[in-house]
């Protein structure tokens, strides 16, 4: 008697489960993961050239609105529409927090501001360490402060995403600093990802190779420089910004809902060899 009730309570279990996950797959057909953005609001940082102006780009075609970091002193390019230009040296601790805070609730974050001072190791300067380490490094962590605040005051299950390396992981010469900075990149996101999620709020990396902005043809176009990484890469090419746009706009978008804490590399395979 006992084991037929235990029989049929386990069928009973059973379908209700199936019932239950049936309703929730059949409930709302998934929306194209280009419509996530219509309407939502993003910050983008170094968003003047390369990488950040591609992503800010991209956002904006997608119905996105944009605030996007620039240095003044670096001079900024054309404001686009969709955007809003927020002039902020990000090494200045204070000044940025009050910046970013100042901007109010966003959905997402693209932490992708940096610097590369080329330096051998045993000519490291204390300027180069310094600047490289408080703009790709310490900066991540005071912006996305303010804007995480903001986030969870709005009740936002919002996503940041911080533009890494590969050689976070992988060292090449001349690039001490440059390595350093970005190794606490991906540190700086482990931690984020455990400590957000409870608000619903993700944390991710996307980690390039070389990367073709005008800055990057002109500091890789010799061959003696290049030919090492590029002979690494089994697609055989550095990568292009919209390579990385592509996968930043996954990382935010829900399409990458239950992606949290880890690297997206983008390097035609440099990490595989």
């Amino acid at each position: 008697m006992i084991r037929s009730v235990c029989k049929l309570t386990h069928k009973i279990a059973g379908q209700m489960t199936v019932d239950i996950l049936s309703r929730n797959m059949s409930a709302q057909p998934q929306q194209k993961m280009e419509d996530y953005f219509k309407g939502k609001k993003f910050v983008v940082t170094g968003s003047c050239a390369g990488m950040g102006e591609k992503i800010t780009s991209r956002l904006i075609d997608l119905g996105a609105f944009v605030y996007a970091v620039v240095e003044k002193e670096a001079g900024a390019a054309e404001q686009l529409s969709g955007t809003k230009q927020i002039f902020c040296d990000i090494s200045d601790w204070d000044d940025t927090y009050t910046k970013m805070k100042n901007i109010g609730p966003v959905h997402g974050l693209v932490n992708n501001a940096g610097v590369a001072v080329i330096e051998p190791f045993l000519d490291v300067t204390k300027h180069g360490w310094d600047k490289t380490l408080n703009i790709n490094s310490r900066a991540i962590v005071r912006v996305s402060q303010a804007v995480v605040e903001n986030m969870i005051e709005a009740g936002i299950k919002g996503s940041i995403v911080n533009i890494s390396s590969t050689i976070s992981t992988r060292a090449i010469p001349d690039h001490t600093t440059y390595c350093a900075s970005k190794g606490a990149v991906n540190q700086i996101t482990r931690t984020m990802a455990i400590e957000l999620g409870k608000y619903g709020i993700r944390t991710n990396n996307v980690n390039p190779t070389v990367v073709l902005t005008r800055m990057g043809k002109i500091a890789w176009s010799d061959p003696e420089k290049s030919g090492p990484i590029m002979r690494r890469i089994p697609l055989g090419r550095f990568a292009e910004t919209d390579d990385i746009a592509n996968a930043v706009i996954f990382m935010l978008s829900d399409y990458a809902s239950m992606v949290n804490g880890t690297s997206l590399v983008v390097d035609g395979g440099f990490l595989a060899g």
